[in-house]
């Protein structure tokens, strides 16, 4: 079970006032998109996006979670688009749960081609929007140009470096919080 405190926001259905419209053209795309994400991410991809996360979350307290899913839930597709999804993953997943409020999730939706950002509120008081939403557009650009491996591993060393900024000094202890492996979903 999730709790929301008042530093916390979790969302693990989407909060009513923040429900998309409901979009039957969504559903179908999403209804009749062939699974393919282990076409686009091989396990030499998943293994390679894996070492990328480990590079980028060293010497910091910053915990990276990669989330590809290749189209959303058909049950959720309806009323939910790529943005709410991001979030229930960033609930679900614990990323928000991490010791020092540093978790960064990084989700791919094939289908549409969107990139999703969720960072936890450590991260979000000493950065701006702009540079997240740079790193989305660039992974965006690579994946039209169908480079979905570098895409991925472009978008993970860019949130490092951004961590990197943030906790210029912190020294990251061994304990990994996150798995490294990416999740594929879908």
């Amino acid at each position: 079970m999730v709790i929301k405190t008042e530093t916390t926001e979790i969302v693990t259905q989407p909060k009513i006032e923040e429900v998309s419209q409901p979009s039957f053209k969504r559903w179908l795309k999403h209804f009749l998109y062939m699974p393919a994400t282990k076409r686009y991410f091989s396990k030499q991809d998943q293994a390679a996006i894996a070492q990328a996360v480990s590079e980028a979350e060293y010497g910091h307290v910053g915990e990276i979670q990669v989330v590809i899913e290749g189209h959303l839930p058909v049950n959720q597709a309806y009323f939910q688009n790529t943005r709410m999804r991001a979030r229930q993953l960033f609930a679900e997943l614990g990323v928000w749960d991490t010791e020092y409020n540093s978790g960064v999730l990084l989700y791919i939706n094939l289908c549409e081609r969107k990139v999703e950002i969720v960072i936890d509120r450590g991260i979000l008081q000493a950065t701006e929007q702009a540079i997240w939403n740079e790193i989305c557009q660039n992974m965006i650009a690579q994946l039209a140009q169908k480079q979905f491996r570098l895409a991925v591993i472009t978008g993970v060393v860019s949130i490092g470096e951004v961590l990197n900024r943030f906790y210029t000094h912190s020294i990251k202890d061994e304990n990994n919080e996150l798995g490294n492996a990416p999740i594929i979903l879908g």
